[in-house]
């Protein structure tokens, strides 16, 4: 009875996944041929523009990590693939952004984890 309203399986679903040299977008659920899709980039919003011809598909993706960094999308950079109904969107990191995670990467190795005083342990019953 409590399941009456259950989001649809069929739906596209957008979830990011990053690799150390590129941020990755899985949509899956997107059953079209891939002569279908377009993935370009809007310089005016500094977005990543998903769209069938279909019309049936529309998404911006935006690039948190770019916008903080103030650096601008290259259309270059983009690439795509569709294989199992999942459209995969690929944008190769520019050489700035490794750098800020290579530097923040060495800086979290360096922190040594403090110890709590025993008076502060969480004791379980």
């Amino acid at each position: 009875d409590a399941e009456l309203l259950v989001p649809s399986s069929v739906n596209p679903v957008s979830v990011r996944r990053d690799t150390a040299a590129a941020f990755v977008w899985r949509i899956r659920n997107l059953p079209y041929p891939a002569p279908t899709y377009s993935v370009t980039v809007d310089p005016q919003q500094n977005v990543i523009v998903v769209r069938t011809s279909n019309k049936k598909y529309f998404q911006k993706i935006s690039v948190p990590d770019m916008n903080r960094a103030r650096i601008s999308l290259d259309p270059a950079a983009v690439s795509w693939k569709h294989e199992n109904s999942t459209l995969i969107v690929t944008y190769k990191k520019p050489a700035a952004i490794l750098q800020k995670e290579a530097v923040d990467r060495e800086e979290r190795a360096s922190l040594k984890p403090e110890k709590l005083p025993d008076s502060q342990d969480c004791k379980t019953q």
